[in-house]
C-alpha cells in the first residue's frame, strides 16, 4: 500500500536545522516541500535514491527558476563534473581522480600538518578567530599549494574562494554582485595558471592536469571549471568542517582530554565524528529517471530527490545513540555518507579527510588549553551549509 508523503510546512521561528529535519523524520520515511522536493531521511533509502538507475545527477534544472541563463555561475554549473552525469562526468572527472587518490593524498599529510601548526602557533594564549585566521586559510593555502599557484599569490587566491562560494550557493545574498565578481577574478585567475603550464610545464599537478586534458577532450571552459570545482568544494567545507569538530571537542572534556592523550591514533575517529555529528553538507539531491517506490511512498518520474544529510547521519538503524557526539564510536559505515555515493562521490575525499585530521590533530597536540568562546552555527539544508562564526582562547 502506497501512503502520501508529509507536507513540509514553513520552517517555526526559533526551530533550529536539527529539530526542523528531526520533526518530518518522525512523521515517515519521505516528505515533499513547497518546491516539490521529496525529502528522504534514512541511509538505506539514500543508498536507493542514489542507484543511476532509478535517479541522475542535477544539473542546471534550478538555475532558470532563479533567473541565471549566462554569466560565470551558469558557466560553473554547466560545465562543472559536479552538475554533470553520463559521459560528460566520467570524461571531466578522470583527469582528476589520479591526482585525489588516498595515497597521493596521504603522502601530503606531513606538509599539512606544518601548515595547520604554522597558522596555530602565532595565537597560542590569545583569544582567535579561529574561523577566519586558521580554518579559512588551512584549505586555501593547501589547495593553492596543491595546484602549485606562486606562494605570493596565496593571500589574493584566499580572498577570491570564499565570496565565490557564496556566490554558487544559491541563496540569498547582500553581497552578490561582489560574490559574482569574485567568482569571475577566480575564473581568470585559473585560466592564466593553466596557460602558464601550458607555456612551460613543470613538475606538478597542474602541468600532469594540462596534458591530460588534452588527451580527455574538454573544452577550455571545462579545464577551467573542474579546477574551479576542487578549489571551491573542498575549501568551504573544509574549514566549517574543522571550526564545528573542534567545538565539540572544546563541549566535551573529556573527549577533548581523551584526544589529547592520543592525536594521532584518535584523529580519523574524530574527524569522521565530527562530520557525522554536525555535517557540513546538508543535502545532496538527485532527479528520479522513473516512477519508483521508496518508503512506499511513489516518487514520480523528474521528482527531484534531497537525501536530507543531517538526518542520515542521525539514523539510528545505523548509529547508536545518534545524538550523541562520541569520538570513540565505532558503528559508522565504511563509506561515509557526508561524502555521498555512488559515481558523484567526493572525488576530494582524501584531501579533506587528510586536512581536517592533520589539523584536528595539531590542534590537540599545540592548544591542549583551548577554550570555547563563540562556538560554530552551521546552518542550511540544501547543498553545502554555511557557518556564522568561531572565536576561541587557544
Amino acid at each position: 500500500m502506497t501512503v502520501q508523503p508529509t507536507s513540509v510546512e514553513k520552517r517555526p521561528k526559533g526551530m533550529s536545522d536539527r529539530e526542523y529535519v528531526a520533526h518530518y523524520r518522525n512523521q515517515g520515511p519521505v516528505a515533499v516541500d513547497r518546491y516539490g522536493f521529496y525529502w528522504i531521511f534514512s541511509h538505506a533509502h539514500m543508498l536507493i535514491a542514489t542507484d543511476p538507475t532509478l535517479t541522475r545527477q542535477v544539473e542546471t534544472e534550478k538555475l532558470p527558476i532563479l533567473g541565471i541563463t549566462d554569466g560565470p555561475i551558469w558557466e560553473y554549473f554547466d560545465n562543472s563534473l559536479l552538475f554533470s552525469n553520463g559521459a560528460a562526468h566520467e570524461k571531466r572527472r578522470r583527469p582528476l581522480a589520479r591526482a585525489f587518490a588516498f595515497r597521493v593524498m596521504d603522502g601530503l599529510r606531513p606538509r599539512i600538518r606544518a601548515i595547520a601548526e604554522g597558522l596555530i602557533r602565532p595565537h597560542l594564549g590569545a583569544e582567535t578567530d579561529i574561523l577566519n585566521q586558521i580554518a579559512g586559510p588551512l584549505p586555501a593555502r593547501i589547495v593553492a599549494e596543491v595546484l602549485g599557484a606562486p606562494a605570493e599569490d596565496i593571500p589574493h587566491f584566499s580572498a577570491m574562494v570564499y565570496p565565490a562560494m557564496r556566490a554558487l550557493s544559491l541563496r540569498p545574498s547582500a553581497n552578490i554582485e561582489t560574490d559574482v565578481q569574485s567568482l569571475a577574478a577566480l575564473d581568470d585567475y585559473i585560466t592564466n595558471l593553466l596557460t602558464a603550464r601550458r607555456k612551460d610545464p613543470q613538475d606538478d599537478f597542474l602541468s600532469a592536469y594540462v596534458s591530460q586534458v588534452d588527451e580527455a577532450g574538454l573544452s577550455a571552459d571545462e579545464a577551467r571549471v573542474q579546477i574551479s570545482s576542487v578549489i571551491l568544494a573542498g575549501s568551504d567545507t573544509t574549514r566549517m568542517a574543522l571550526c564545528s569538530t573542534l567545538a565539540q571537542l572544546l563541549r566535551h572534556p573529556d573527549q577533548w582530554a581523551a584526544f589529547i592523550a592520543d592525536p594521532d591514533g584518535l584523529k580519523a575517529n574524530v574527524a569522521a565524528e565530527g562530520l557525522r555529528y554536525d555535517p557540513v553538507i546538508g543535502s545532496l539531491p538527485r532527479v528520479a529517471l522513473q516512477d519508483f517506490e521508496l518508503g512506499c511512498a511513489v516518487i514520480p518520474k523528474d521528482a527531484v530527490i534531497a537525501p536530507i544529510i543531517p538526518a542520515i547521519l542521525r539514523d539510528p538503524d545505523v548509529y547508536a545513540a545518534p545524538d550523541c557526539f562520541d569520538i570513540n564510536r565505532g558503528d559508522h559505515p565504511r563509506y561515509h555518507p557526508v561524502f555521498g555515493a555512488g559515481a558523484h562521490r567526493c572525488l576530494g575525499e582524501a584531501l579533506a579527510r587528510a586536512e581536517l585530521e592533520e589539523a584536528l590533530a595539531a590542534f590537540a597536540s599545540l592548544a591542549q588549553n583551548a577554550e570555547l568562546i563563540t562556538a560554530p552555527n552551521l546552518s542550511g539544508i540544501s547543498g553545502a551549509r554555511s557557518i556564522d562564526a568561531m572565536t576561541a582562547r587557544l
